[in-house]
């Protein structure tokens, strides 16, 4: 199984970070997440970050630094996640790929479900 590299936006305003329910019908569907998609080949991080967000939230988005990578894999995919803090530069949200969304806390983030990767990142937070 091919590994394959994923960005991941982690959005910060007024001290609340976004957060998107997955799609109950892909993998690891409704668990929650932090928004992001596929490298694709000859694609920056940086740039495949704004062109997936722009995508799932029709937003632009402001990258600041790069936060870390996880490892993760399953019987389905084997992907390094790579997790930027970001902020939200223009546009209103809306959700095409998700189920929902919600700006949420540190505090709060034990009372979703959020997706394996997604999960051990946010103790750096």
């Amino acid at each position: 199984m091919d590994k394959f590299n994923v960005v991941a936006a982690i959005i910060i305003k007024d001290n609340k970070y976004f957060i998107a329910q997955r799609n109950r019908n892909k993998h690891m569907g409704l668990s929650w997440e932090f928004p992001g998609g596929k490298v694709e080949k000859g694609e920056s991080f940086e740039n495949a970050l704004k062109r997936e967000i722009e995508e799932e939230l029709n937003i632009e988005i402001n990258i600041k630094n790069k936060l870390g990578e996880e490892n993760y894999q399953d019987d389905k995919i084997n992907v390094k996640l790579h997790y930027y803090i970001c902020s939200h530069a223009n546009g209103e949200i809306i959700l095409s790929e998700h189920e929902d969304s919600a700006w949420v806390t540190k505090n709060e983030f034990k009372n979703y479900n959020f997706a394996e990767g997604d999960s051990d990142i946010i103790n750096l937070l």
